[in-house]
């Protein structure tokens, strides 16, 4: 999991998104930007699911390596895919789920709209990933100023992805919530990868140290898409 590591633990945000999403043995899922397909690895043995692990970023070859390692060639299937050119069928997939990656492709206004269509009528989408507690006027929080890049500003609140969401009509946001003790569970992990292999991420450490989960924290969303 360290040697995979990419931003907060896949398999802790997975477990966050799946104690309130429920997942059943068959259901084929989507695990969209998964990275190093820890995250898929880890839903298709805990729940029995089928599961696409689509990335840019990461090349199938890799992902197909880890996953024949943990015995499930057949039921995760590593796919090199952007976001906004999914090689699926229209309601394909019983769920989609995202974990630690929505807010790179998903702010847009009119993303839901494409993604939402490869899920079937009734079934869940969820998402985990990097936020804050609320919406600032100005970013970052002086706090933050010292740590902060640019990009953070993809960082929301659960109370702006779910406007964001539900302003289509597209969907039913059904939980839209920080995961309880989510930045600690942030910072242990940070920390962990520092001392184990030297993963960058002692700097993201001391930011979260210096926020003590007053803004950051991990933001958790899910909703069904309407018939």
């Amino acid at each position: 999991m360290v040697d995979g590591a990419m931003g907060p633990n896949p398999v802790w945000q997975a477990e966050a998104l799946t104690e309130l999403m429920p997942l059943e043995a068959g259901m084929r899922v989507l695990d969209m930007g998964c990275g190093s397909a820890v995250s898929s690895v880890f839903l298709a043995k805990e729940f029995g699911v089928e599961v696409w692990a689509a990335d840019l970023w990461v090349q199938p070859a890799e992902n197909l390596r880890r996953v024949s390692e943990a015995g499930l060639e057949g039921r995760v299937h590593p796919v090199h895919a952007e976001a906004h050119a999914l090689p699926f069928g229209e309601g394909f997939f019983d769920a989609l789920v995202s974990i630690g990656a929505y807010h790179y492709f998903g702010t847009d206004d009119l993303y839901l709209g494409y993604y939402s269509r490869f899920v079937k009528p009734g079934g869940r989408i969820g998402i985990v990933q990097p936020g804050l507690a609320e919406e600032y006027e100005m970013l970052p929080p002086p706090h933050l100023a010292p740590y902060w890049q640019w990009d953070f500003c993809a960082w929301h609140s659960p109370a702006w992805w779910r406007r964001h969401w539900e302003k289509t009509g597209l969907v039913t946001v059904e939980v839209a919530d920080r995961v309880p003790s989510g930045w600690q569970d942030w910072l242990q992990w940070n920390e962990a990868c520092d001392r184990d292999s030297g993963t960058p991420g002692r700097e993201e450490a001391q930011m979260l140290h210096a926020d003590a989960g007053r803004a950051l924290g991990l933001t958790r969303v899910i909703a069904h898409r309407n018939t």
